[in-house]
């Protein structure tokens, strides 16, 4: 499907097939049909669980993260069919897509990123350390660091590099980043964050054209070879 809608047409078409059929039963048994209920029944799960020191919480089977100023706090999560929402206080504090199965989880390092920076040691041997890395580029740079800086030092400039991310732009570090890696320039966090601020244009990526096979080529390979 190529979006959301397209996928709800599909189903309204679905559905109203199937009921083609069903009309004739139906009218047989509506004039036996008890009023609905007087109050709306609810489009969602509720449940109330407390967040943990790692500022994730475990719904359904699966992870997500909240922020971390909520850690070690009692939220209520309403449990929808495609997104959940984090409610305390009885205020609504988040919402974001529900994952489908189980053993899955969804770490967004905006929500945690705070508490990291107070702690780069923990950054190794995160359990999700992979989630911190919103593109390529990032990876890149701290792969970067690590071979220039000691393990802590290395983690500790690039939880910078996230948290500017958070605070300022994802987009716009990463388009620093890439245009670091491309001029093969010397990754720190401070001068990440002096080019930034700078709020310079930085040149867009080079768009790679591939042109289409041309699939002749092959007919005339297999006439020199038959003839």
């Amino acid at each position: 499907f190529a979006d959301h809608s397209d996928y709800e047409r599909f189903l309204r078409k679905l559905f109203k097939q199937l009921n083609a059929g069903r009309r004739k039963r139906f009218l047989e048994e509506q004039p036996v049909l008890h009023r609905l209920p007087k109050h709306r029944i609810e489009a969602c799960k509720k449940s109330t669980t407390r967040v943990g020191p790692s500022s994730t919480i475990r719904i359904n089977h699966n992870v997500y993260s909240v922020d971390s100023r909520l850690t070690g706090e009692r939220i209520q999560v309403r449990l929808f069919m495609d997104h959940l929402e984090i409610w305390y206080g009885q205020k609504r504090v988040d919402a974001f897509p529900r994952l489908r199965g189980e053993g899955k989880h969804a770490i967004n390092y905006r929500h945690i990123i705070d508490s990291l920076i107070r702690k780069p040691g923990a950054f190794e041997n995160y359990r999700y350390r992979d989630d911190l890395f919103p593109t390529s580029r990032f990876r890149i740079a701290y792969d970067d660091l690590k071979q220039r800086h000691s393990q802590r030092l290395a983690a500790k400039q690039y939880l910078n590099i996230l948290h500017l991310a958070a605070r300022e732009s994802e987009t716009a570090v990463d388009d620093v980043l890439r245009m670091m890696i491309d001029k093969n320039m010397r990754i720190c966090d401070e001068q990440v964050e002096v080019l930034v601020q700078s709020n310079q244009p930085v040149a867009i990526a080079t768009k790679v054209r591939i042109p289409a096979v041309d699939l002749t080529c092959y007919d005339q390979l297999l006439e020199e070879v038959t003839s």
